[in-house]
């Protein structure tokens, strides 16, 4: 599935989209308009998102389907599944910068993400889980904790993947994360407890 991932006003999705401060360290697009075409179904579906802060995420606005060939599929037309076109969307949304210096630039997750989908390069992921590491785990721990939330994703289970901890340590550094000021903004309601 292609999707195509651009801002209300038809720009094409880029770091420099992202204008709006999130957490200490992120930048998110305010909106976006997300199109992914299903070519074997012959349908087309068209998402519309905006970030809303007293959720702490992005709330779908509109969903539209159609037809796009003769021979389409009925049943895909009808039934939509737009959360693995959120999840494909966020991380060209989300943009932090990995040097804190000023005049440097800004990258959005999705140029982080390898090949192999991992968000954050195994060597970084490697390096927050030592002790004495706090600051950069946070940050870390921001980055991973907005994309998920952002997509309404399970944050817990997306930072233990992605920094081989157990699921316990994931929800524990989230807790200290966002006690020590992190998470600003950021709110997940999937698969965690109230106080993350």
């Amino acid at each position: 599935m292609r999707v195509d991932v651009m801002t209300p006003d038809g720009k094409t999705m880029s770091a420099e989209q992202a204008t709006q401060p999130v957490g200490s360290a992120l930048r998110i697009a305010p909106a976006f308009i997300a199109t992914a075409v299903d070519a074997a179904a012959g349908v087309e579906t068209t998402i519309e998102a905006h970030y809303r802060a007293t959720r702490g995420r992005y709330v779908l606005t509109s969903i539209t389907n159609r037809a796009i060939a003769d021979e389409f599929n009925e049943d895909r037309l009808k039934h939509t599944a737009p959360q693995a076109i959120v999840q494909t969307a966020i991380p060209r949304c989300v943009a932090l910068q990995l040097d804190d210096s000023p005049g440097s630039s800004w990258t959005t997750v999705a140029d982080l993400t390898s090949n192999d989908g991992q968000i954050i390069p195994r060597w970084m992921a490697q390096a927050v889980v030592k002790r004495g590491m706090k600051d950069e785990r946070w940050a870390v721990i921001e980055i991973l904790y907005g994309t998920a939330a952002l997509a309404d994703l399970p944050p817990v289970k997306l930072i233990a993947a992605e920094l081989d901890i157990p699921e316990r340590t994931a929800s524990d550094w989230i807790q200290k994360a966002r006690a020590a000021g992190w998470l600003v903004g950021i709110t997940s309601n999937v698969g965690r407890p109230a106080s993350t």
